[in-house]
C-alpha cells in the first residue's frame, strides 16, 4: 500500500505552469523549497529571486516553471486540494451510513493536517499553514474570473461539490447544500487562523477544534 501511495500524482491544471514541476528534480526543488520559503516569510515578502538564491539556482530558471508567483501560489493550493480530496475519498469510499460518510468528509477537510510520509518533497503541514494564512490571495484578485474560466480552481470546486453531494444524499430537502459545503471548508481555514492569532473571538482552541465545531454545525442545520 505505501508502494502504491508512494506513486500518487496529484493532477494541478496545467494551464496553471509553463513546465510541470514534477518533471524534473529542479522543479520538485522549487516547490519543496517554494513552500518553505513562503512558511517562513509569508508570500508578500516571497520572490523568485530569493527562492533562486536558496536553490542555487537563477532565478530565470524558476520562471521557466511558473510565470509569476502567484501562478506558484494557485499551484501550491491546487495541489494542496487535491491532496485533501484523495484523503477525504480514499477515506469515506467504503462508508455506506450517510450520515457517518458525511462526518468522516468533515474530519477529512477541517482536521489538524499530518506530514505524508509517502509525498516526500512536499510538507503538507508547512502548505497547510500557507492555505489558512494566504489562499485567499490566490483568488481575490482583478482576474479572478477569467482565472475561473481558465480552470485554475477546479480542483477546489470539486471538492466542494463532493461534500455537497454527501449533504444532499443526507437530507435532499436541506435548501443550502453548496453554500454550506464552501463554508465548511473556506470556514476551516478561518477558525484555524482565529485559534492562532485571534483567541478572543472564536471558541476554538486546543480542546474545541474547528472539526468539532463544523461537525456539530452541519449535522444540526440538516436535521433540523
Amino acid at each position: 500500500m505505501i508502494n502504491l501511495l508512494s506513486n500518487l500524482k496529484i493532477q494541478v491544471p496545467d494551464k496553471i505552469y509553463i513546465k510541470d514541476p514534477e518533471s524534473s528534480k529542479l522543479g520538485m526543488r522549487i516547490i519543496e523549497d517554494g513552500i518553505k520559503l513562503i512558511d517562513e516569510v509569508g508570500f508578500d515578502d516571497f520572490t523568485f529571486k530569493k527562492l533562486g538564491s536558496r536553490i542555487g539556482s537563477n532565478e530565470s530558471s524558476i520562471y521557466r516553471y511558473f510565470e509569476n508567483k502567484h501562478k506558484l501560489l494557485l499551484y501550491l493550493t491546487s495541489w494542496y486540494w487535491g491532496w485533501i480530496e484523495y484523503q477525504m475519498v480514499f477515506a469515506t469510499h467504503s462508508i455506506e451510513d450517510k450520515r457517518q460518510k458525511l462526518i468522516r468528509a468533515i474530519e477529512m477537510v477541517t482536521r489538524e493536517v499530518e506530514r505524508d510520509l509517502t509525498i516526500t518533497h512536499i510538507d503538507e503541514v508547512a502548505l497547510n499553514r500557507i492555505v489558512i494564512n494566504e489562499y485567499s490571495k490566490s483568488y481575490l484578485t482583478k482576474e479572478v474570473d477569467n482565472a475561473n474560466k481558465e480552470g485554475y480552481f477546479v480542483i477546489y470546486k470539486r471538492l466542494v461539490s463532493r461534500i455537497r453531494d454527501m449533504i444532499l444524499a443526507l437530507n435532499p430537502k436541506y435548501p443550502f447544500p453548496s453554500s454550506l459545503a464552501s463554508t465548511i471548508i473556506e470556514g476551516s481555514l478561518h477558525q484555524h487562523f482565529l485559534k492562532d492569532h485571534f483567541q478572543s473571538i472564536t471558541d476554538c482552541n486546543k480542546t474545541v477544534t474547528p472539526m468539532g465545531f463544523f461537525t456539530d454545525l452541519t449535522i444540526k442545520s440538516i436535521e433540523a
